[in-house]
């Protein structure tokens, strides 16, 4: 892996990752609702799915989801109903006013676990991965599956800082929406929103 690849396969990542996509729109949802801890901690469960990912691309298995019209429906349906879902419970709670120091009593492990579940239920994390990594792999070094396994890590890192990023921007936005008594009432809403967006952004996604 030459130097040079390895910069152009991180600015490439970069601006990918920056893109609206349901993981940055689920990220910037939790933390604008919930603070900036709860986006940090949905960022680690998200990350802990990429690796999911990039297991199953380094070792052939997204191949095999991408070439079953069954296998990547049933992900991506699944994936878009559980976004809705989290939508309904949003908009169910949307005239409850948020306290400025919810933040302290935060189900981080709930958050983490969803930040899993939003990733795994993304089949078009893995099918990126299968269409992005191999334009940067040198054949020609041979040893295909640890470059693939060594740009998922470099990937992975740059995410993590970019959604962390993220989660400290929409916090402060989130803190300050939360001064408010009327704007506060509006976060589950504006939460809702995202997350109805990113959920039929996912289902009627095509291959």
């Amino acid at each position: 892996m030459e130097f040079l690849s390895i910069l152009s396969f991180l600015g490439a990542a970069v601006v990918l990752t920056v893109m609206p996509g349901p993981d940055n729109l689920f990220t910037l949802a939790q933390s604008i609702g919930k603070g900036r801890n709860a986006g940090i901690f949905t960022t680690l469960g998200l990350c802990t799915g990429l690796l999911v990912h990039i297991t199953a691309a380094t070792i052939g298995i997204s191949a095999v989801v991408y070439h079953s019209a069954l296998a990547f429906n049933i992900v991506k349906y699944a994936g878009a109903a559980y976004l809705l879902f989290l939508a309904y419970k949003s908009f169910k709670e949307k005239g409850s006013s948020f306290n400025l120091e919810a933040g302290d009593s935060l189900d981080y492990k709930s958050l983490y676990k969803k930040g899993i579940i939003m990733n795994l239920l993304n089949p078009k994390v893995s099918l990126f991965f299968l269409a992005f990594f191999p334009q940067f792999i040198n054949y020609d070094n041979g040893h295909v599956s640890v470059q693939m396994l060594i740009y998922g890590v470099l990937f992975l890192v740059q995410t993590l800082v970019i959604f962390t990023l993220i989660s400290i921007f929409a916090g402060k936005v989130g803190s300050f929406l939360r001064q408010s008594p009327t704007l506060s009432k509006r976060i589950n809403m504006i939460q809702g929103t995202l997350f109805t967006v990113i959920g039929l952004k996912i289902a009627f996604s095509q291959k």
